[in-house]
């Protein structure tokens, strides 16, 4: 199943290499500048998630519960509030909570009561969660590396300060 969606998605990227935006879209005009950026922009990102999501899913893993993880590991063993994993998730409307009750059911984090304040919840990778991690890592880095092939190390920093503009 992964190997039929990875053979989709460079089948779809060798066919939109040739097509500009607005003939993937099939627009009937010319998009303006700035909508063309944004319209641009939403479907990259699509694009890149969707490549992202056809690694994960076959391990039963969506791409905010694998941010969650990510941000876990970063903690070097330290645990962390929800509300830090919020504030660090990229995809900020996500329900943590239904995230980590996920998260736990599948044993890669646990929950422990804060003793300082019994109100707030420490959460914890575990091993399993490392384990999935460091199963995937590669997995991650290969489309990462397939998605910008194309691009000159100088064109992808010139690409991150556009998006960086543009956030701001």
């Amino acid at each position: 199943m992964c190997m039929n969606v990875n053979i989709i998605y460079l089948y779809i990227q060798l066919l939109y290499k040739q097509m500009t935006i607005e003939q993937i879209l099939k627009t009937a005009s010319n998009m303006d500048p700035s909508k063309k950026t944004v319209v641009h922009t939403m479907f990259a990102g699509d694009y890149v998630l969707g490549r992202i999501n056809s690694v994960l899913k076959p391990h039963d893993l969506t791409s905010q519960q694998y941010n969650v993880l990510r941000i876990l590991r970063g903690q070097q063993g330290k645990p962390v509030s929800q509300k830090v994993i919020q504030e660090r998730m990229i995809n900020k409307n996500s329900n943590t909570t239904r995230l980590l009750d996920k998260l736990v059911k599948k044993k890669y984090v646990y929950r422990e009561i804060d003793m300082e304040n019994r109100r707030k919840l420490k959460i914890h990778i575990t091993k399993d969660g490392r384990k999935i991690l460091s199963k995937l890592d590669p997995l991650i880095d290969d489309i990462e590396n397939k998605t910008t092939e194309n691009l000159t190390v100088e064109e992808m920093n010139t690409l991150n300060g556009l998006l960086e503009k543009l956030r701001h």
